[in-house]
């Protein structure tokens, strides 16, 4: 890593595509008229001034990332984690409350350490429970939808079954 590189500040940043970033469309058709690979097999981060820097294969799949979705519109967030959070950091990570991180930790779904007073939960860790709760969904999702499809429920004007939900939770109030 370059002397320039490593002086640059670390924090987060939120960044807004903003309506003259059609060069990031340029750069995704580009690097796939290549067929997704460079020119040259190492990926190179190249400056305005022509100042160029080697990049890692997973810092440049990062990049496409990045620019796939401000290409989309989307903002995107760069947020640097310890590769050790506190509860308070990983449940702001997952969105979730602290308590309820807590409970997870304490019932074993996530793993953490205690090397003092204080709980510490690793980040692969917490990727790891996110990546298997969002395949869950998907698996719900998808369940439900083939249940809909197989009672013909697409097919029912959404009036009656709206209907039909409501005397169902009336019945079972009861």
């Amino acid at each position: 890593m370059t002397a320039a590189a490593r002086e640059e500040p670390v924090h987060g940043q939120t960044y807004i595509p903003r309506q003259d970033d059609a060069e990031i469309v340029d750069f995704l058709s580009a690097l796939r008229n290549r067929g997704g690979q460079p020119a040259d097999a190492r990926p190179r981060l190249v400056g305005p001034d022509g100042h160029s820097v080697e990049l890692p294969e997973s810092m440049f799949g990062v990049l496409l990332q990045v620019a796939a979705a401000m290409k989309a519109g989307l903002a995107v967030t760069v947020a640097p984690h310890h590769l050790t959070l506190s509860t308070q950091e990983a449940a702001d990570l997952l969105r979730i409350s602290r308590t309820t991180l807590v409970r997870l930790l304490e019932t074993g779904v996530i793993p953490f350490d205690k090397p003092s007073r204080h709980r510490k939960v690793r980040l692969d860790d917490l990727l790891e429970y996110r990546r298997r709760q969002r395949s869950q969904a998907e698996l719900a999702l998808a369940d439900m939808v083939a249940d809909t499809e197989r009672l013909g429920l697409y097919d029912t004007d959404p009036a009656e079954v709206t209907a039909a939900l409501k005397a169902a939770r009336r019945a079972s109030q009861a």
